[in-house]
């Protein structure tokens, strides 16, 4: 055989690979050989007859005379693809399917989020599916975040995000003035066949990593979280008449004389909501659920609203807040500041003394807040009886604590996790670390907002019939109940995830009864409550909430699995999300007989808001991680209490009990022992020892790196330290008496 010709089979094999990889284009042999480095006569002639074979067993066909295709099979399919941190992938592409396992040699040139076409390959026996990507249909992103490595004649940029695969090429010419190791973002160009790297070019500087106005700026375009509205964003809200007018007032049920107040945290600036009270001649407590009128100033299809729909939601991060609407509104025309008249979408109950709903109202109001309480300050006066507006204060509590037994009692879900804050001084630097905790007063405002938005769902959603208050509407609603609404649904944990959490848990001792969903609901709350205090509290009520499907927004009615509700929807928070903005717009063209909007363009909306919703939920993290690494930076060296919070076969992950900041200790410096990973019982066991560091098991650690570029901490096992300082002692006393 010559040396230039190579085995027939090997040759089939060859040309189908490279066909499959390109399966939307026709080549000629021609344009085959060159592009398989294929240079000899004879190797062409190969090259002919294996496609031709090719073309008689049914793999190619020949589209045009001489040209040929791979034949389209039935094993394609399109998803989005999710890195993992070790370079494969998995491919999500249907709901009902499993997912496709995607090798890191078969991603093609694909980045996190993006809208692939697969080629499922044959399925092993008792194995997953495996796949490999044959075409990019749809970037999920083009511009990312990342260090700059410059040498001579070109650059690399070493993404952020551990999802992110490969570095960046960049050319001289596209450096904008970086520097070697600043933080920088990029555009992405280009990525060549056979290239092995992506070409990108920079297009803002952030400065050295490590500085805080360097990292948050980074993790704001990492996430695509805008720094400013556009200038006809400003412009538009800016010139917004604004006055309260009497032509205005007399189409709104007026609430100005009943009293009114705001319970906020300390620090907001956007006041959504408000609550009224006052008895009534028969009994009844009228509660009024007050909500910005945001949809009086937003209009649909102006500049204004359309910034509104790209942003969907305000973004919390640890330093800043990113609004979803112009200070102008959010925190002064729709703010439901006190002491000033706003206007208000209202929805407005009669409760009995055991809070049970008399009647109801929905429609535009007009209310006069009398005083803006923090949630600190209504804690207060719930705990001690005494303050401004006590017994208003105190019933409220009353009536909301029965509310909340009722949800209790038909299968809502409670978590009750404490979130980490920060104190920060004038640069942004954390200099202290605080939980913030569920009392009565936040749960108290939870109740009636819960309230509120699960009985707008009902009645836009046709379960309930029009105002029953009717000498307050002005128009009566449509006959027809089937009108479209934005849900907020939470779908039933699966069978697998709640085996999963039952048996963990009977790791520690606790019971559940996952039999059916009302047993599930009821059981996880008992589980939440057995834990408290515990040292396998944190890691189960982390599993827990993991156990969850992420709640969404949809038209798509399936009802609220964790809190126990057939309808729910967001009606309370149109200052910082626009979805419940939309619910304002669908409630009020039910209450005029009216249709809104049709329901493919409401879902396309829903999907954009879950979407965003994700996002500022991923930067939200990313703040606070950066934060934590950050405030233990001062800390290297010093020992501190933690909990084992989670058990990999690359480390294991430990929570410090005093600030609840999480690091490492990497599996390979486990020392004083051979240790093996116990997958199933998510622990790490000595060989010789039986030393054992399982969940949930309290530890103390030494706070060993902080590395701010990585935004992770790393840890080391206090016992280990020491067992490993006695024996490097042992060992020089030992070469001392052989030296004598």
């Amino acid at each position: 055989m010559s040396k230039n010709k190579k085995p027939k089979r090997y040759l089939f094999e060859e040309v189908l690979d490279f066909l499959k990889h390109n399966d939307s284009k026709t080549f000629n042999y021609k344009q085959l050989g060159a592009a398989m480095e294929i240079n000899s006569d004879a190797e062409r002639l190969q090259l002919i007859e294996a496609l031709e074979g090719l073309k008689q067993q049914g793999f190619v066909i020949e589209k045009e005379t001489g040209k040929y295709q791979i034949k389209e099979t039935k094993n394609y399919v399109t998803g989005t693809i999710d890195f993992t941190s070790q370079g494969t992938a998995f491919v999500v592409f249907s709901e009902s399917e499993q997912d496709i396992f995607i090798p890191a040699k078969r991603s093609k040139d694909a980045f996190q989020g993006d809208l692939v076409k697969v080629n499922i390959l044959s399925k092993r026996q008792g194995r997953r599916k495996e796949g490999e990507v044959v075409e990019v249909i749809k970037r999920a992103k083009t511009e990312f975040v990342g260090t700059i490595k410059i040498n001579p004649k070109f650059a690399f940029v070493i993404p952020d995000s551990n999802k992110i695969h490969v570095d960046f090429f960049i050319r001289s010419t596209d450096l904008k003035g970086a520097l070697d190791g600043q933080k920088v973002q990029i555009r992405f160009k280009e990525w060549k066949a056979g290239d092995q790297n992506p070409t990108a070019m920079v297009t803002e500087v952030f400065g050295f990593p490590g500085q805080h106005k360097t990292e948050m700026n980074a993790i704001m375009a990492e996430y695509g979280l805008p720094e400013h509205f556009p200038d006809a964003v400003e412009y538009e809200a800016k010139k917004l008449p604004t006055e309260i007018t009497a032509a205005e007032v007399e189409k709104r049920r007026d609430f100005r004389e009943i009293t009114t107040f705001t319970i906020d945290p300390i620090d907001a600036k956007d006041f959504d909501d408000a609550l009224s009270i006052q008895k009534l001649d028969n009994g009844l407590w009228e509660i009024g659920v007050h909500i910005a009128d945001v949809t009086h100033y937003l209009k649909t299809g102006t500049v204004l609203d359309k910034e509104a729909v790209n942003r969907a939601t305000s973004v919390y991060l640890v330093d800043r807040v990113i609004p979803m609407l112009p200070e102008v509104l959010s925190n002064f025309v729709c703010s439901l500041r006190p002491k000033e008249e706003k206007y208000c979408f209202s929805a407005v109950f009669h409760l009995d003394d055991d809070a049970q709903i008399k009647d109801q109202w929905f429609g535009k109001t007009i209310i006069y807040s009398d005083r803006r309480f923090s949630y600190e300050d209504v804690q207060v006066i719930i705990e001690t009886g005494e303050g401004e507006y006590k017994d208003e204060i105190m019933v409220l509590d009353r009536l909301a604590k029965k509310l909340r037994h009722e949800r209790q009692r038909k299968g809502s879900i409670f978590f009750d996790k404490a979130e980490v804050k920060f104190h920060l001084d004038e640069e942004g630097n954390p200099v202290g670390v605080f939980f913030k905790t569920q009392k009565d007063a936040h749960k108290l405002i939870e109740d009636f907002m819960l309230l509120a938005n699960k009985k707008v769902a009902e009645f836009i959603g046709g379960k309930t019939e029009v105002n029953s208050q009717k000498s307050h509407s002005k128009k009566k609603g449509p006959e027809d109940p089937k009108h479209v609404c934005v849900y907020r649904v939470h779908d039933v944990p699966s069978d697998e995830k709640m085996q999963e959490l039952s048996g963990f848990a009977a790791r520690f001792g606790h019971q559940m009864n996952v039999a059916n969903r009302q047993n599930v609901a009821q059981s996880i709350n008992k589980l939440l409550v057995d834990v408290k205090n515990k040292k396998e509290q944190s890691m189960i009520e982390l599993l827990a909430v993991r156990s969850m499907p992420k709640a969404i927004y949809t038209t798509k009615n399936i009802g609220h699995y964790g809190l126990g509700f057939d309808y729910y929807t967001h009606f309370t928070s149109p200052i910082r999300r626009y979805p419940d903005v939309l619910v304002h717009r669908l409630l009020e063209a039910r209450l005029n007989g009216k249709t809104f909007s049709n329901k493919e363009d409401l879902e396309l909306l829903c999907k954009h808001s879950s979407d965003m919703e994700r996002t500022a939920a991923e930067a939200e993290r990313a703040s606070v991680k950066y934060k934590q690494v950050e405030f233990m930076k001062d800390r290297i060296g010093e020992t501190f209490d933690g909990v084992i919070s989670g058990v990999t076969e690359w480390g294991i992950y430990v929570e410090i009990v005093e600030n609840r900041c999480e690091g490492m200790v990497k599996s390979r410096d486990l020392k004083g022992d051979h240790f093996m990973y116990d997958e199933d019982n998510y622990r790490y066991i000595g060989r010789n020892t039986n030393k054992i560091y399982g969940l949930g098991d309290p530890v103390k650690i030494i706070v060993l790196e902080a590395d701010l570029v990585k935004k992770q901490l790393t840890y080391t096992f206090a016992d280990m330290e020491e067992k490993g300082t006695e024996k490097k002692v042992l060992f020089k006393d030992h070469k001392r008496r052989r030296g004598r």
